[in-house]
């Protein structure tokens, strides 16, 4: 059994993979979370601009309460060896005002700093939580949303079991809706 880090009440399971250690989000974590938030690079195909201080800080306390309320949601994605901050990934059910409907379902996201990209850290990060997610939550049905023009993050999903469903629009950006069904080990 992995061991268990406590975010208020809830406690957070910790996985570790070769490479990553996936954690809760600790406030000594906010200024790196923040600071790639507020990259033009890290949110081009997530909303198309950076996001301020004050929305970055509202996301860092949502991370807490999708746990506390719902038993699943975001992880810190950090380097085994350095402990250095490189992203994020997890589950949420944001009620997401979205055609065709996700409520009830996990929806898995990823973004990851600058300086972790290109090196399979997502692919990892991502596995790590879909077998967290297939074990624990044990849900038919896990998806994803992900900008059209975003390739690499496509290419990640898609090494990980997810095929597209259907093109939609989300908040007025173009959308594509992927699922994905538990499966054997990816």
């Amino acid at each position: 059994m992995n061991p268990m880090e406590v975010a208020g009440a809830m406690p957070i399971p910790v996985l570790e993979t070769d490479r990553l250690r996936l954690r809760g989000h600790r406030t000594e974590d906010f200024p790196a979370s923040a600071a790639m938030w507020a990259d033009a690079v890290v949110t081009r195909y997530i909303g198309g601009q950076p996001f301020a201080e004050e929305e970055c800080w509202a996301r860092f306390l949502r991370y807490a309460g999708l746990w506390h309320h719902l038993g699943f949601g975001y992880w810190v994605v950090e380097d085994r060896a350095s402990r250095q901050f490189l992203g994020e990934v997890g589950l949420a059910d944001f009620h997401r005002a979205i055609e065709p409907s996700i409520q009830g379902m996990p929806e898995l996201g990823w973004v990851l700093s600058p300086h972790a990209q290109g090196r399979g850290v997502a692919t990892e990060a991502v596995r790590a939580a879909l077998g967290w997610c297939d074990a624990v939550l044990g849900a038919p049905r896990t998806v994803c949303l992900i900008h059209p023009e975003n390739a690499a993050s496509l290419r990640v999903a898609w090494k990980c079991g997810f095929h597209e469903c259907c093109r939609t629009s989300y908040k007025g950006h173009p959308t594509v809706l992927l699922d994905r069904k538990p499966g054997p080990a990816i």
